[in-house]
């Protein structure tokens, strides 16, 4: 498999992305639980299937990708074919000197936005669950490292690694509408439906009064690259002394983490992974 990712990683990601496109829809003509699933999700967000269609491909496209994000030389730049926007709200931000957390959703090329905001801002402590399959787990591990990026695993060390780097007013980056074990969540509406939702990032935010930054990295089509998006800051939310004052902000602010979610993928549609299945009960154990 390691030789099939290099032997892919020196396509053009045109040819990737091409590649990517026709896998989707392999995959999509071969489940129908999986196309029962994404019709359900598109449904329950308001979204026209017609509009959410193009992200058939696009889930193909993710994963064609991965061999050129995960292998490309550690000393090359991966901003060359990316266009950042809102950069204004990330420095205003970090001027605030408590620190930044980075979260999106699983949309677009999520896998490139911490390489590129690790370039941009690092250096940047990044959360990931291991993949279950070994081999895939020690290539993630390997592949994910770069310079100004870190990325630890959802453990405890994990999380005190994150409290020191946000206290040195560095950056974190997560993804936000992964379904966590249970007991690292709480259920929160997402496009009006109760889904359970990680309080990490909340967590985060209201012990250490850093600012929660939305992110986006959009695919471009035709190979073309990508668009990186900073979106406005989350609304200031300080910690108050009572736990059931701190559970109440807790649940405001997850709830406001999932509306800026829904914002993200509501203004791209049609690079969300719906077949994720974002409303299913979290598993007990946490390994």
């Amino acid at each position: 498999m390691l030789w099939l990712f290099r032997f892919f990683s020196h396509w053009p990601l045109a040819m990737l992305h091409a590649l990517g496109g026709a896998l989707g829809w392999l995959v999509w003509a071969l489940s129908p639980a999986y196309r029962a699933q994404f019709r359900a999700h598109v449904a329950q967000a308001g979204v026209s299937f017609e509009v959410a269609r193009p992200a058939i491909a696009e889930a193909g496209r993710f994963v064609a990708e991965l061999p050129k994000l995960w292998l490309r030389p550690r000393s090359q730049s991966c901003l060359g074919n990316v266009q950042v926007s809102g950069q204004g709200h990330a420095e205003q931000a970090f001027a605030r000197g408590k620190g930044v957390i980075f979260f999106g959703p699983h949309c677009g090329s999520f896998e490139l936005g911490p390489q590129a905001l690790a370039e941009l801002y690092g250096p940047i402590t990044a959360i990931y669950r291991p993949a279950r399959i070994a081999w895939l787990a020690r290539l993630e591990s390997l592949a994910r490292d770069r310079q100004n990026l870190t990325v630890v695993p959802a453990s405890l060390g994990g999380i005190r690694l994150m409290h020191k780097t946000l206290k040195a007013n560095q950056a974190v980056a997560m993804l936000t509408d992964q379904v966590p074990p249970e007991g690292l969540g709480l259920w929160a509406p997402f496009f009006g439906r109760p889904a359970y939702t990680m309080t990490l990032a909340a967590r985060l935010a209201l012990q250490s009064g850093a600012v929660l930054l939305p992110v986006s990295c959009e695919r471009l089509p035709h190979g073309q690259g990508y668009l990186l998006k900073i979106w406005p800051a989350l609304a200031d939310r300080e910690a108050r002394g009572k736990s059931d004052t701190l559970r109440a902000d807790m649940i405001k602010l997850v709830t406001r983490i999932n509306q800026a979610i829904e914002a993200i993928v509501l203004s791209q549609p049609g690079q969300y992974l719906w077949g994720y299945a974002r409303y299913k009960t979290p598993r007990r154990d946490i390994a």
